[in-house]
């Protein structure tokens, strides 16, 4: 049964051709992110604690089935409420998996440790961004081989499913930590958006980046939904969060009566080890705290995606920011975690000081630090923005383990073995 949700504009593909088969262009999509080497490489990147230091906390390629699993239900319920959406009529979970599968691709390592020592790094070359990277990928360079570097050919629904922000760096006032697109990729949203011209009033603050499409707001609920409470169940199995450290922190909060109940409920889910099966049915009742609402904007009369918002209960909404406040504030505000992002800032700091030394500022002695096909990027790059880009693809491509590794036979005298160049 064709499903009349989607037309031509929204399967439209953004490059080559692909060779028509058995899946739908959606499913398409979603194949070709799973079996990229990008996506596997999230098995060893940090969602909240270094992956590898303990079989049970999530890593960003757990998170991102969380996202999916919790994004494709959100789909399903939707469509069994009724009212717009029916038989034939309806939001594709294909395409909703993809995007919540794809959307932190372009995360660095250390986690947001990572992302903001490339974004310091990268402010006179024109920034660096989580979401952005995560489309760069998408559309210039998930599949690299020695001769070659490209784009998946993805939908145009896909790419603005990942498109949590559509401001470009140059837009700002001034120069922007986060939440922005490169400049490059105003072709992109040029793509994305079918040519349409975006109304003035869009451009002022931050409507631009607030204006998204269905899926990308499915994704954006279910990525908030999944690390709310996540973050507060691997923090609880860490040691961070006790109730001795949440009481001292809800002393110092202005801690409401809605607020108080979700602590005592969090007291005792621990208290009676009950933690992960109470958050796994507040995950349900995120899911059911959704409907949608037609809507009317100058992107209505080319796609249902458009048509359509995700409106999400109040109550639910303030539960999820309470949580990653909690998070926020016990976990990754830390002396633990902080030391470790001291150390990860210090990593990055090295390491693209020494390929910049070495590719970009090239004195009298330079030696190959990066693969050869990496280095041939950066010398076929005209520009030293150009050259910056490329050493801030590589960094932003590897997973903590490699990052270590690399910085440790660069600068750890015990470490240098034959063994040790993988």
């Amino acid at each position: 049964m064709q499903n009349r949700f989607y037309n031509a504009f929204d399967t439209e593909l953004y490059g080559a051709e692909r060779k028509p088969d058995y899946r739908s262009p959606f499913q398409i999509d979603r194949d070709r992110i799973i079996h990229a080497h990008a996506f596997r490489k999230l098995q060893s990147k940090t969602q909240v604690f270094l992956s590898g230091e303990y079989d049970f906390y999530r890593t960003r390629l757990t998170h991102s089935m969380e996202v999916a699993q919790i994004g494709r239900s959100i789909c399903h319920y939707l469509r069994t409420r009724g009212g717009p959406l029916q038989d034939g009529f309806f939001i594709d979970s294909d395409l909703v998996e993809a995007v919540c599968l794809a959307h932190d691709l372009g995360h660095p390592p250390f986690g947001h440790s990572g992302e903001r020592t490339l974004q310091e790094l990268m402010v006179k070359w024109g920034g660096f961004e989580g979401n952005a990277q995560t489309l760069h990928l998408l559309t210039a360079t998930l599949y690299q081989n020695e001769t070659s570097v490209r784009g998946m050919q993805a939908t145009r629904a896909l790419l603005d499913g990942v498109l949590k922000y559509k401001k470009l760096f140059r837009e700002f006032p001034k120069p922007p930590q986060n939440h922005f697109l490169y400049d490059p990729q105003a072709e992109v949203r040029a793509f994305v958006l079918g040519g349409a011209k975006i109304p003035r009033a869009l451009h002022a603050g931050e409507k631009l980046n607030l204006f998204k499409s269905v899926e990308c707001q499915i994704m954006d609920w279910a990525d908030d939904a999944a690390y709310s409470l996540n973050d507060i169940v691997d923090g609880v199995k860490a040691g961070f969060l006790s109730r001795e450290k949440i009481e001292a922190w809800a002393a110092n909060e202005a801690i409401n009566a809605p607020q108080q109940r979700l602590l005592d409920e969090l007291f005792d889910a621990v208290r009676g080890d009950r933690l992960e099966g109470v958050f796994s049915q507040k995950i349900g009742a995120f899911i059911r705290a959704c409907r949608l609402r037609e809507r009317e904007n100058f992107m209505t009369a080319k796609t249902n995606r458009y048509r359509f918002e995700l409106v999400v209960e109040p109550a639910a909404q303030q539960e999820a920011l309470f949580f990653k406040k909690l998070a926020n504030d016990i976990i990754f505000e830390s002396p633990q975690l902080q030391q470790i992002e001291h150390k990860a800032r210090r990593v990055v700091f090295d390491l693209w000081n020494s390929c910049w030394a070495n590719y970009v500022e090239k004195g009298p002695r330079v030696i190959n630090i990066l693969p050869t096909r990496v280095g041939k990027l950066i010398d076929a790059e005209k520009t030293k923005a150009g050259k910056a880009r490329q050493i801030c693809d590589y960094l932003a491509g590897l997973t903590d383990g490699m990052i270590v590794r690399t910085y440790r036979r660069l600068f750890d005298p015990e470490f240098g073995s034959i063994r040790d160049l993988s």
